[in-house]
């Protein structure tokens, strides 16, 4: 089930695409300023977010600029602003998408579907996953630390996806080994700490730098 991560303040028009999409099957979660949203992308992940502007708390310009610079989740712009500029600088900045307001719900599910099937199909997906001097190359399947390749297990490699899709994202060991193994999580071992150690050794080798931060009580994350 995709998860799309609703920012809008109007609570009318924030439920009415919450119930809509939510009929079509996706998990919805709604958010009212831009602070309220800002916590929720550091406590989970979302598939897409739908982006109203003019919002309490941290305007959505603002929120747009800092989820481009952590992530390349999709993200859709609401606005009553219909000029030609802002959609060029919303886009330049990152939006994927822009409606203006009053819209319909029916295009809103269509670009919705749109932006979820790229992302998964690849079109238009990016072909690499970037932070700080890491650089994973999703078509090779080869992570680089400062443009030397390192040689990851499997395992290791959907580690260092997530972490990468995600980058200061929180992760506890629960979602690390089911994203990992593709399986559920049946308690606790070492399994998970095994292989941050690992991940941990092998860029050492090559930097001095630090990138996985043990978050006491919580998981890990990368920095």
């Amino acid at each position: 089930m995709k998860s799309i991560l609703i920012v809008e303040d109007d609570s009318k028009i924030n439920e009415m695409i919450n119930l809509d999409l939510s009929k079509e099957g996706y998990s919805c979660v709604s958010a009212f300023s831009g602070t309220e949203a800002e916590l929720l992308l550091k406590s989970r992940s979302f598939d897409l977010i739908i982006l109203d502007l003019m919002l309490p708390g941290k305007m959505g310009e603002t929120l747009l600029g800092e989820v481009r610079k952590e992530s390349s989740i999709p993200v859709i712009v609401l606005s009553a602003k219909d000029e030609l500029d802002t959609k060029v600088d919303l886009l330049t900045l990152g939006a994927d998408d822009y409606m203006t307001k009053p819209f319909e719900l029916k295009e809103l599910r269509a670009r919705v579907l749109v932006q979820l099937r790229n992302r998964g199909e690849g079109t238009g997906q990016k072909m690499s996953l970037q932070h700080r001097d890491l650089r994973l190359d999703l078509e090779k399947k080869q992570l680089f630390v400062s443009q030397k390749p390192v040689s990851l297990t499997a395992r290791e490699y959907r580690i260092m996806e997530l972490f990468l899709k995600y980058p200061q994202k929180v992760f506890s060991k629960n979602e690390l080994y089911e994203y990992a193994w593709e399986e559920y999580y049946i308690g606790e071992d070492k399994t998970v700490n095994v292989h941050i150690s690992n991940i941990r050794r092998k860029l050492k080798n090559i930097s001095d730098c630090e990138y996985i931060e043990t978050v006491w009580g919580l998981g890990f994350r990368l920095f």
